[in-house]
């Protein structure tokens, strides 16, 4: 989900942090349901491919309900900060698990039919979106602000574990029976909306000026004119854009390094299990990042922590134009995803504490689109620059971008771009 009276966050109303109990059963969700996208995000491809369609309708699938979500999504953030945030992620999440279901069943029972694989496809992706944009935030309601480092690290490890994991086990089911996988992601779903379900705190948003009408009241219009709100507020906001333009600018250039890696990989004669190597030793280095930011980042401070990571990243790039195969490679990915993890506990706290509770979800959903929409284009940007220049080109390229980012990040940090109401000298995070 990729995903209590509420504190932590600027214009909250006072209260006490939310029980245990219900981050934990946060994290169940958000990490359930990561480990099932990832179970049949694997093997999805290899269904269509194996039923007979193109890659190009496969793409067409994929963009296609990615375009819907990014459309939808800011809706249902709205809806979200209404009220409605527990409705809407427990409801999205019913709705895939019933699609995805469904699939199984007709691939189970030999009787499926291409209309319904399309469109329980593009179903459980839209009501994922939706599901996303609405779990935006959720954290910043049930942990207070000194609290919220580890909480954003440990779902972050909890979605790198499923990287890991989720892969190897789409892989097994599928070699079992083709069906397998998507039982298992809708089962996922199941699990994540139950934890939602159960969770006793109030997720609704006190906003200023007292409690919004209900979800149910207001006119579409209306809420086509308060999806832009978080967008509006990221643009003010000082901490807000500085998270908006590392997030998008790291991921397309990381996305993109990605693909330069695939292509050159390829072009070498090297086949799937060295890919599979690179990407699950990146994928268990990204776990481990996740798990020891909370400590780097107390160590460093915030300020500190954000500008080491982006000038880290620099070199770390530049290696990989240098080529020398699937371990350097593994390597060097590596080292990226064990530094990323630190800056995104950093950029994500900071979000959570300057965002007020009644533009979490429409806030989250803002900053989530713009680091997606640039990693939907990088595929293409990497691929026209690799068709172009070559890879070893391409890559450098790459760093060329992360090192202006770093340079971008540590003036705007310099200028006190981190800083947030009740910070300390030295604060961590």
């Amino acid at each position: 989900m990729r995903r209590a009276p509420a504190t932590g966050a600027a214009g909250g109303r006072p209260a006490p942090s939310a029980p245990a109990r219900d981050l934990r059963l946060l994290w169940w969700a958000n990490s359930t349901d990561a480990l099932g996208t990832q179970v049949s995000g694997l093997v999805l491809p290899l269904l269509l491919l194996g039923l007979g369609h193109s890659p190009a309708l496969v793409g067409a699938v994929a963009g296609v309900s990615t375009a819907l979500g990014l459309l939808l999504g800011p809706f249902a953030a709205v809806l979200a900060d209404r009220g409605a945030r527990r409705r809407v992620m427990v409801r999205s999440a019913a709705v895939s698990a019933a699609a995805l279901g469904s699939l199984a069943a007709a691939l189970a029972l030999d009787v499926l039919h291409p209309a319904h694989l399309f469109a329980a496809v593009l179903v459980e992706r839209v009501a994922t979106s939706c599901q996303e944009a609405a779990s935006r935030g959720t954290v910043a309601l049930l942990c207070p602000p000194e609290g919220l480092p580890g909480a954003v690290s440990r779902l972050q490890a909890g979605e790198q574990g499923a990287l890991v994991l989720g892969p190897l086990l789409g892989g097994l089911l599928y070699q079992c029976s083709r069906w397998l996988p998507f039982l298992a992601d809708a089962l996922s779903y199941l699990v994540a909306a139950l934890c939602v379900r159960g969770m006793r705190s109030d997720l609704a948003p006190e906003p200023a000026g007292g409690r919004a009408a209900p979800p149910s009241r207001a006119r579409w219009s209306a809420l086509a004119s308060e999806t832009g709100a978080g967008l509006a507020l990221a643009l003010r906001s000082p901490v807000l854009r500085l998270v908006l333009v590392w997030t998008a600018a790291a991921n397309g250039l990381l996305v993109a390094l990605h693909y330069t890696a695939v292509f050159t990989l390829q072009e070498d004669g090297r086949g799937p299990a060295a890919l599979g190597l690179v990407f699950s030793f990146a994928g268990a280095a990204g776990l481990a990042g996740a798990l020891a930011a909370p400590a780097a980042v107390r160590r460093l401070t915030a300020a500190r922590t954000l500008v080491a990571v982006s000038w880290l990243l620099v070199p770390a790039a530049a290696g990989l134009a240098a080529g020398g195969g699937p371990w350097l490679y593994g390597l060097l990915f590596g080292a990226v995803s064990l530094l990323v993890p630190a800056a995104v506990v950093v950029l994500h706290t900071r979000a959570l504490r300057v965002t007020p509770p009644a533009l979490q979800a429409r806030t989250g959903t803002a900053l989530a689109g713009a680091a997606g929409g640039a990693a939907a284009l990088a595929p293409l940007a990497a691929g026209a620059a690799v068709a172009g220049a070559g890879t070893a080109a391409a890559v450098a390229g790459c760093a060329a971008l992360l090192g202006l980012l770093a340079a971008g990040t540590t003036l705007a940090v310099a200028r006190g771009a981190l800083r947030v109401p009740g910070d300390r000298v030295g604060e961590a995070a």
